[in-house]
């Protein structure tokens, strides 16, 4: 399969999941500014919406949309855990947190990283991020992730959005529940790797 990302964006949550369950991915690079990847050319023609993540199946199909992607890639393995079986409540709940985060926070941080943003605009979003980061926070009390002890996908899905806080500067200093889920998210080994691979953080030097 191959995983159509650009370095520290969405994608980098597939990319998490994906070594989390031990799926072997061809990492494609994207340039998502121009559209276009180093060796197949156009990425709309992989991706008509235009950005990332796309994967590409075995049998030639292209799956779009991140909480779409990671739910496929943990059903692949459900011995990882990463995802509760379908049909159940708790794979409901899973859903559930995947819509808020995709919705509430990923978007919501989209005009951020826009160089012509008005200050009010930025101002407001924000002030918003803040507001939906304090049910999280909440969440998170007394848990090492958002549904307790296990790792699922939606927990990489929060790590990977969260880390664009200070890019954009977003003091989330007032949640220590959330702080502390990311450093114990950043410290996981497969994070680690799949954040190796990607160029954001210096490769181990016993790797």
């Amino acid at each position: 399969m191959k995983l159509f990302y650009s370095p520290g964006a969405c994608s980098l949550s597939p990319h998490i999941v994906a070594r989390e369950a031990g799926i072997d991915l061809e990492l494609v690079k994207v340039d998502t500014k121009t559209k276009t990847v180093a060796a197949d050319g156009d990425y709309w023609t992989v991706n008509p919406k235009g950005y990332v993540p796309a994967i590409e199946v075995d049998n030639g199909e292209v799956l779009t949309e991140g909480p779409a992607i990671v739910q496929y890639l943990a059903d692949l393995k459900p011995e990882s855990r990463l995802a509760p079986a379908n049909g159940t409540w708790a794979r409901t709940r899973l859903q559930e947190a995947l819509n808020y985060i995709t919705s509430e926070i990923h978007k919501t941080y989209s005009p951020l990283f826009r160089p012509d943003v008005l200050p009010a605009v930025r101002e407001e979003r924000l002030a918003y991020l803040k507001k939906r980061y304090a049910l999280l926070d909440k969440q998170l009390e007394g848990r090492n992730y958002l549904f307790g002890d296990q790792f699922t996908v939606a927990d990489a899905y929060l790590f990977v959005v969260t880390n664009w806080a200070r890019g954009v500067k977003l003091d989330l200093s007032d949640f220590a529940n959330l702080q502390a889920f990311q450093k114990r998210v950043a410290a996981r080994p497969a994070v680690r790797a799949a954040m190796q691979a990607e160029g954001l953080i210096p490769v181990d030097k016993a790797a």
